[in-house]
């Protein structure tokens, strides 16, 4: 049949079972916004505040759902609005298809009104870009988009249509997914490991004496969960993950040590520094995990198991690799270990934690308390967003994750204004699931419009502002390195969080006492409305263990090191 392509975008969306659309109309793009209100039974829209929010919003549905957000935006401004969305995605392998719509093709190149040349400005940030300018390629390049962005490494796919190309007419033959897939079997990444790779690294697990795993969101993304857990038990090993790598090992098992890295456990760090074999499981040993390469499991022969090959050796030279999917690598290895006992090494490590646990401070009310008591109101069944500082960290370090999928935060790019867009994206796409946002109030203010997203739609997420009118991480940065001199990072001013939450829709509730934050926690869980929480902390509050950069991370320090090195 023959449909215009507007309505082949629509039709091609259908195909692949997409339920939501994150996104913001503007003139190239009203054909296709023309044609999605006639399918507005089948395809929820939500018209965010802003395109990041939409970007970020597809992302939040993605990471929580396990399948393509999906978001859309006009040419120009709109596009380019949803290039920081782009690179979260990008850089936290998230498959996410962004549809935007440029001027005619006859005005391309021109510097029309509004034209940008969309598919260049984000070819570092994609796995792939597309530009569509001949009706008879648009559904094959949708189509070829989403089997892109969820094949092999995940990531985020932009699709650029010229208006013409909107309004153009051609033939449509609707496609199963499964006719889909076969047609372009050619873009999965293939596994390139050998019986003789399987083999090395089962011989190289039965010498260990003293393995370690370090879990990265590849366990996630390839969902292999299952498969970790018996593998750690098999070969009887302590786990440390990445903050990617949240919820893809139980946060209460035995043998998890907690994250590793800059603010990592004292635990993780050291035990990592001792083992004899350690054992990268989808994580790409990111600076923010090994700080000193040369330093980083120095003792250590280093297996890296990732289905993405550019990864092996990037960083960290290792001993042995297999490039594969996880979730299969892992069903294998497990059939072919012998089970292990390394009771002295589990023991000692189970003795690290018991000597150097986290602590903070109770006399006070401080984001760790906030945090410990919103898992134990939520039962630790919460999916947590967050944007980035030291409320993620303490997120990071004092929820206790136990499933996958349940911690949404930007990791790589490390994007301030990312949570609130993500919660969004989380709530509507996982509408059972108890979804909070933990955001600075630095953080906050990048992208606080998206309460009206929420009020506009009624999505009954809780957003906690840990306000401490500071931009905290650079703060605790500039006082220990920078001889606390605060530039342009305090923020002493008359917002009202408060009022801004009630004047955007929503209901806000101020907690300045420990006192104050179960229960305000319990009215916001059971609000049935979005409910922001202004908690208001000290703005000295520092996250402890900290690693200087470009120190061995077994040199990780927290406030009684640090005052003893003052009175040293």
């Amino acid at each position: 049949m023959e449909l215009t392509g507007s309505q082949i975008v629509i039709e091609c969306l259908k195909e692949q079972g997409v339920d939501t659309i994150f996104g913001y109309p503007g003139g190239s793009i009203l054909n296709i916004y023309d044609e999605l209100y006639k399918h507005s039974d089948e395809i929820t829209h939500i018209l965010t505040s802003h395109e990041q929010g939409a970007s970020h919003a597809a992302d939040g549905y993605a990471r929580a759902t396990g399948k393509v957000g999906v978001c859309m935006a006009t040419s120009g401004p709109g596009a380019t609005n949803l290039v920081t969305g782009i690179a979260t995605a990008y850089m936290d392998s998230v498959p996410v298809v962004a549809i935007t719509a440029n001027v005619g093709l006859p005005l391309l190149g021109k510097d029309t009104f509004q034209e940008v040349d969309i598919a260049g400005v984000t070819m570092p940030i994609t796995k792939h870009s597309f530009i569509v300018k001949d009706v008879t390629k648009l559904a094959d390049t949708i189509r070829k988009a989403f089997m892109i962005a969820k094949t092999g490494r995940p990531g985020p796919v932009l699709v650029d249509i010229t208006k013409d190309v909107t309004a153009n007419k051609t033939d449509y033959e609707k496609k199963t997914i499964e006719e889909i897939q076969r047609e372009y079997d050619y873009l999965k990444e293939k596994n390139t490991y050998s019986e003789k790779d399987i083999d090395k690294v089962v011989s190289m697990i039965a010498e260990s004496k003293k393995p370690f795993i370090y879990l990265g969101g590849g366990a996630i993304i390839s969902g292999a969960c299952d498969e970790v857990k018996e593998f750690a038990k098999k070969i009887d090993s302590p786990v440390c993950d990445t903050l990617m790598g949240k919820g893809a090992f139980d946060g209460y098992d035995e043998l998890y040590t907690g994250m590793i890295g800059m603010h990592g456990t004292k635990t993780s760090n050291i035990g990592v520094s001792e083992c004899d074999l350690l054992i990268a499981l989808g994580a790409r040993f990111s600076d923010r995990v090994t700080s000193n390469i040369k330093a980083f499991a120095a003792n250590a022969k280093v297996v890296h198991i990732d289905i993405d090959a550019a990864e092996i050796n990037k960083n960290i030279k290792t001993d042995a690799c297999i490039v594969g999917d996880l979730k299969e690598v892992l069903t294998i290895l497990n059939k072919k270990i012998e089970q292990k006992n390394n009771k002295e090494w589990t023991k000692h490590i189970k003795d690290l934690k018991a000597e150097k646990p986290l602590t903070y401070q109770h006399s006070k009310l401080t984001c760790p308390f906030i945090i410990e008591t919103l898992d134990k109101v939520t039962n630790g069944d919460a999916i947590i967003t967050t944007d980035v500082g030291q409320h993620q960290m303490w997120a990071a370090q004092f929820y206790r994750f136990t499933k996958p999928r349940t911690f949404l935060s930007s990791g790589g790019l490390g994007t301030m204004g990312y949570g609130l867009g993500a919660a969004i994206g989380a709530k509507v796409g996982k509408r059972d699931k108890t979804v909070v946002n933990i955001a600075g109030d630095g953080c906050f203010r990048m992208n606080m419009n998206e309460l009206a997203t929420a009020s506009r739609y009624n999505i009954p997420i809780v957003e906690i502002v840990i306000n401490n009118h500071v931009l905290g991480m650079v703060r605790q940065w500039q006082t220990l390195f920078y001889g606390k001199r605060y530039s342009q990072t305090v923020l002493q001013d008359e917002v009202d969080y408060v009022k801004v939450a009630e004047a955007l829709g929503c209901e806000g509730i101020r907690v300045t006492k420990k006192e104050e934050v179960e229960d305000a926690l319990k009215k916001a869980l059971n609000a049935g409305h979005p409910v922001v929480i202004d908690c208001v902390i000290e703005e000295d509050d520092k996250v402890f263990p900290m690693v200087p950069g470009g120190a061995p991370i077994e040199n990780a320090f927290d406030a009684d090191d640090l005052k003893a090195r003052i009175d040293n």
